[in-house]
This record gives C-alpha cells, structure tokens and sequence, in this order.
C-alpha cells in the first residue's frame, strides 16, 4: 500500500440520491471499499459530513450557532448507519464524537482512537470538531493532523478539482494536481480554505476524488492516478 493510515472524507449529500436522505446503496458501496483497505491492512478513519439531513444554510433566520449544531447531529446520523453498514460487513468500527452522548458512541479520545486502529477497528469521527463556524472539512484536517494520517481522501460528487464549478462551466479546467498556496489564493471550493490551510502546515497531502469512480477509494489509496493531489 502507498499508505498506512488515511483519513477518509465523504460529503453528506454524496450519500443521497435526491429522493432519500441516506441510500443505503451508496453507503453499502463506500463500506464495501473500506473494508477492502481494512483487509489490505490500511489503518481507515472516516467523517462524513450531514449535509444531505441538514446544512446550516437551511436555517436562515437561526442563530447560527443553533444551526451548526443541528448539522453536528446530522454527522451523527450518517455515521451510525456507516457503523452499522461496517459491522454487518465484519468490519469492527468504533464511533467517536466530538460532542459526548455516551449512550450510542465514544467521546473522542486520541490515544483510545489510535488504538483502535492499531487493532484493525475503523474509527469515525463524528460531529466535527464540535464547535461552531468550523466545517466537517475543517474536522477531517484537524482528525488528520492528530491522528498522524498520511493522506487525506476527498471523496466528492465530481472527479476532482477544476479552476471553476463544472456543472455551471462546461469548459472548466481540472487539475491533476495543485499546490495548497495555490488552492487558497484561487479561491477553489472543493475544501474548505481553513482545513486546506491545516493541511499545508501539517504537510498532510489531500486527494480529491469522485466518490462515484469505480472503485476510486481503494484505487485512491493504493497511491493510482486519480482525481486531483493538493499538496
């Protein structure tokens, strides 16, 4: 394997196919590529994101605050039905949040989410990174960056990252690979800037992919030409 330990981010709405919230088709077929690198003996977090339940944008007139802590519930949701996904497959998993609710998962210990990797467990990282005005991007940096991770995998609903929104610009250029100065000062949207920032100090290289590619997971973290690098 290219790498041993990755932090795999997926987009809540990458989970949704328009009509359900969560199709569970989806999920199957991330857990499924998962559990392959668990095989593999790659060491696997995952934070998915609530966006195809709630996205703080919804609530206009909230506090946002209020909002972003619905969307830190919604983490939750997605990352229980991974879970459970995982676990019917025979891939232990351990789900950890940001924000404690003992009764369904861990708090978020780092040495206790080391060792569950070391052990083969996968662990998710739900809720953020349990404050406010940060984004599930920002989490997957931060979880990254404490875990010691090798690479960040963007799964995203395009193959990568282009100069300017895709489906809006049908002459829109994608990029092989960008440098994180670069990603920051074009202003790019595929990751948040403050996460990518992260990166950059941390040195954690960032791989863009579409999470519908064949596939692309395990092909991604086998170190194949695929999506787009940021680093």
């Amino acid at each position: 394997m290219a790498y041993k330990r990755v932090v795999l981010k997926i987009s809540g709405e990458a989970l949704s196919n328009g009509s359900e919230n969560i199709d569970f088709s989806i999920v199957r077929h991330v857990a499924h590529q998962v559990a392959e690198l668990v095989k593999m003996g790659l060491e696997v977090c995952v934070i998915i994101g609530g966006g195809n339940i709630w996205r703080g944008r919804q609530g206009r007139d909230m506090n946002r605050v209020t909002a972003d802590h619905m969307g830190m519930l919604a983490t939750v949701i997605n990352s229980l039905a991974f879970q459970d996904t995982l676990e019917s497959l025979g891939v232990p998993a351990r789900l950890q949040t940001a924000i404690e609710m003992k009764q369904i998962a861990e708090p978020f210990i780092r040495r206790k989410a080391v060792r569950h990797l070391e052990k083969g467990r996968v662990v998710i990282f739900a809720c953020g990174t349990g404050n406010p005005y940060f984004t599930t991007d920002m989490a997957a940096a931060l979880r990254a960056a404490e875990m010691e991770a090798d690479l960040i995998l963007l799964a995203k609903n395009v193959d990568g990252i282009y100069d300017s929104d895709p489906k809006v610009n049908k002459d829109a250029k994608k990029y092989d690979e960008i440098s994180y100065m670069d990603f920051i000062s074009q202003n790019l949207k595929a990751m948040d800037t403050t996460a990518v920032t992260l990166c950059m100090e941390n040195n954690i290289p960032i791989l863009a992919f579409g999470l519908s590619e064949e596939d692309g997971i395990i092909r991604a973290a086998k170190g194949e030409k695929i999506g787009t690098i940021i680093r």
